[in-house]
């Protein structure tokens, strides 16, 4: 089922789990994740950066591509098809393409432009059933050119953009894009629990899951975390099986350099990394 994020997060965020968000990149990254979520019965949101849709051939592409694989493939888990880290602009484009989730990111912007953007995001938004996640504090790291320095967010612009009508919200405590560097803080679970309260209980997001430590996971969904962004983790695993698969020269072999054969292992080593990631954030089952 395509749906909103909305009524899967507030589910997650009353039983105490959360749901993965796995950003896909093309045909096999689809395909892999709504393997996963159908046979481990599991909700899931499907990712999309600004520029993984251009890379893809656009938002309405992308919608295609998901709707036929869903049908397809008789996906009858809830399934939500999210814009990550839009812009205004990319929001009304996606929000056209009839994608069902949108997070408008206006957190490197002034407070109260990102603050008037957003109100103007949720009530288009929200006219279509269209689920609406915002950001506060930006999140550390680089992603489609938008860098974050992985600043905590402020409690009372938190309390504010809580009250848009924003159906998640995802705050900075710590966390950031891609690898975590040796000397990295972890996660300011303090402040995680500062921003649950002045936000009135609205489920939050966490983003930057790749390697992030399994307890410290846990321990931000007990404290309100319901929706867990990855993206690298997957990539990684997808290059190391894709690099041992030529390096072992099977690429060589009869019909090895066949797209099919070439990608399968990468495949597979990304659908069990979003096998873990359902299971270490609880949602199996859940659907």
């Amino acid at each position: 089922m395509l749906v909103s994020a909305k009524d899967m997060l507030k589910k997650a965020h009353k039983e105490g789990y959360a749901v993965a968000q796995i950003n896909i990149n093309n045909l096999e990254w689809t395909q892999l994740v709504l393997k996963v979520a159908e046979e481990l019965k599991s909700p899931v949101i499907l990712g999309v950066s600004e520029g993984a849709a251009k890379y893809m051939g656009g938002f309405r592409l992308v919608m295609a591509m998901v709707r036929e694989l869903h049908d397809s493939l008789k996906i009858t888990v809830p399934v939500a098809v999210h814009l990550d880290h839009g812009t205004y602009e990319g929001a009304l484009k996606a929000l056209e393409a009839g994608f069902t989730s949108i997070m408008y990111d206006g957190s490197s912007l002034p407070f109260e432009e990102n603050l008037k953007k957003t109100k103007e995001i949720v009530k288009l938004c929200h006219a279509k059933g269209v689920s609406v996640e915002a950001e506060v504090g930006s999140i550390g790291g680089e992603e489609d050119g938008v860098i974050g320095a992985g600043e905590l967010a402020d409690l009372e612009e938190s309390r504010r953009m809580s009250k848009t009508g924003i159906d998640m919200f995802a705050a900075g405590i710590g966390n950031i894009h891609g690898p975590y560097p040796a000397n990295w803080k972890g996660l300011n679970f303090e402040r995680l629990r500062e921003i649950q309260e002045v936000t009135g209980g609205i489920p939050l997001v966490l983003h930057g899951g790749t390697g992030i430590p399994v307890e410290m996971i846990q321990k931000s969904i007990s404290l309100g975390v319901s929706k867990i962004n990855v993206n690298t983790e997957l990539q990684q695993a997808f290059a190391a099986a894709t690099r041992k698969y030529i390096e072992d020269g099977k690429d060589l072999q009869p019909k090895g350099y066949d797209p099919r054969k070439l990608l399968k292992p990468g495949v597979e080593a990304a659908a069990n990394v979003v096998r873990d990631k359902f299971r270490q954030y609880g949602s199996v089952n859940k659907a």
